[in-house]
């Protein structure tokens, strides 16, 4: 599988192609559109106002790993 990712600045979307096979329908999903073949594999995946999704995936994995690792302090 390929992976191939472009970032649009002007519109604010990430695109990243999973795959090259031919789109047949697409379904949103809040911010990310999913572009899927006829056989329901997905092809794509558009994440629109990417600047503010990759903001908060970033602080909520960084939460979550603050969560995981908690020195002891013995």
């Amino acid at each position: 599988m390929s992976l191939h990712m472009t970032y649009d600045p002007e519109v604010d979307i990430l695109l990243v192609e999973v795959s090259k096979r031919p789109v047949d329908y697409a379904e949103e999903l809040g911010s990310v559109i999913v572009h899927f073949t006829k056989d329901h594999k997905p092809v794509a995946l558009e994440v629109l106002d990417a600047s503010q999704f990759v903001t908060q995936a970033t602080a909520t994995s960084l939460s979550a790993k603050a969560h995981r690792f908690k020195p002891s302090l013995k």
